[in-house]
């Protein structure tokens, strides 16, 4: 089976930044009162002008640079993002149309994993390389997370989030970091804990348009999603590096989703891996969704602390419930 490899990444911030002192004031709190309950200071947010698809050509430019390539070099382009521009059609078309794409027959579909999108988005790219299906993939996220929040109802978990892309390419030349393996499970017993219940066929707009809206806000049971998290992804993340033959002392970089303060600073104890080899970038960036591992991955290597040698584990949990996680090897 051939092997594939990140061979570049690229991220894009939305372009303001909204500290959690500017949302108290609108709230009518005192100033620091949901970092104190949220753990988040700061999240990037969509400037004027910007949309999910600028972010995402934005970062899957930047990709393409860092890996040396240009569009015409991609053999299939992948959108991994929770919640895509529309419904009809798929993100990824439009996006292979912003990047000058439109000449070659390149296949382009969309995966929703949620916040996994980018782990499940390697996953398939690595098949279709090891079967000779594709030498070249691009994978690209895009989230704007700071719409449909409860900030009436849940101000703290509408503080998570933040807006976001970022994009990887993966080869099949052996260059930059080598994709080891995956693995994803899902627990279906939490599917209700976090949702977006309105904007597919539960509710029909022109029917149970009351219904719709009352359900077009996110919510989240975190008390329920930190209890299934904190009973199955210790023993998901052993069971992974088993399967890869490595140990926790082998692991020399964690890539976590950046969940939340609480659920990163959760797995840290739980999980038994070193403070200073996890990345942690979540009370300034919020949650990005499915562009959160991938952004933070890229912020890693260019900030330095990826070097040759290092064993990498991108690991996360998603709304279904699910957990995922890669191995990489720089």
């Amino acid at each position: 089976m051939i092997e594939s490899s990140i061979a570049g990444t690229g991220s894009c911030a939305g372009g303001t930044l909204l500290a959690s002192s500017e949302i108290d004031a609108r709230l009518g709190r005192k100033s620091g009162w949901l970092e104190s309950v949220s753990g988040v200071a700061t999240r990037p947010v969509i400037a004027p002008g910007e949309t999910q698809e600028s972010l995402a050509v934005h970062a899957a430019r930047e990709a393409l640079r860092d890996a040396g390539i240009t569009p015409e070099d991609v053999d299939l382009l992948l959108f991994a993002s929770a919640v895509g521009r529309q419904p009809i059609p798929a993100t990824a078309a439009l996006l292979k149309r912003e990047l000058g794409m439109t000449r070659a027959a390149t296949p382009a579909f969309d995966i929703n994993a949620t916040c996994l999108g980018a782990v499940a988005a390697m996953e398939v790219a690595s098949l279709y390389i090891g079967a000779g299906r594709a030498k070249t993939v691009l994978v690209v996220t895009s989230e704007i997370a700071t719409r449909a929040l409860p900030w009436d109802s849940d101000p703290s978990t509408a503080a998570l989030f933040g807006d976001g892309a970022a994009a990887f390419v993966m080869t099949a030349d052996g260059g930059g970091l080598k994709f080891v393996r995956s693995d994803l499970e899902t627990w279906a017993e939490g599917y209700e804990y976090c949702t977006l219940a309105a904007g597919g066929t539960r509710f029909d707009f022109h029917t149970e348009r009351e219904a719709f809206e009352q359900n077009s806000w996110f919510r989240m049971d975190g008390h329920a999603l930190f209890k299934l998290t904190r009973g199955k992804l210790p023993r998901f993340i052993d069971r992974t590096l088993e399967r890869a033959g490595w140990s926790k002392r082998d692991v020399s970089l964690v890539v976590p989703h950046q969940a939340s303060p609480l659920a990163l600073e959760h797995m840290i104890r739980k999980c038994g891996f070193a403070r200073d080899r996890v990345v942690s970038t979540v009370k300034e960036t919020g949650n990005l969704v499915s562009a959160s591992i991938p952004m933070t991955l890229d912020k890693a290597r260019r900030s330095g602390r990826v070097r040759p040698g290092d064993r990498i584990l991108l690991v996360g949990t998603s709304a279904g419930v699910s957990f995922g996680a890669a191995l990489l090897q720089a």
